[in-house]
């Protein structure tokens, strides 16, 4: 029984590759495109659980989102004729350094084009 699980799901992967690979290379052939993006930057403030602090959090996280959706129309402008943002990530991690206190703050957005 254990052996016909995994005979099927071999022939599966076998047979299901090449539809994939063909899948992908129509969507190439179209002219559609997979950007990533990163950026990395420091906000400096205060990183206790202060409302100030809370401003400096959240007007990094709004900077990397509007970051994320303004990048679509640079695309659009320069390489695409289509763009569409499919995820963002954002991460922020204390700096606790007494002699710069801050976030650092790390983002990385994914699109899907269509070139021009």
């Amino acid at each position: 029984m254990t052996c016909k699980v995994l005979l099927s799901t071999a022939l599966a992967i076998v047979l299901g590759g090449p539809v994939a690979t063909e899948a992908a290379a129509q969507r190439r052939q179209e002219g559609m495109v997979r950007i990533q993006m990163s950026i990395q930057m420091f906000v400096a403030g205060p990183t206790d659980e202060s409302e100030e602090a809370e401003r400096h959090r959240e007007r990094a996280r709004r900077a990397l989102y509007g970051l994320a959706a303004k990048e679509c129309d640079v695309m659009r402008e320069v390489i695409a004729q289509d763009c569409r943002l499919e995820s963002v990530n954002v991460n922020l991690n204390r700096q606790a350094n007494p002699q710069m206190q801050g976030y650092q703050v790390g983002g990385s957005m994914t699109y899907q084009i269509t070139l021009k």
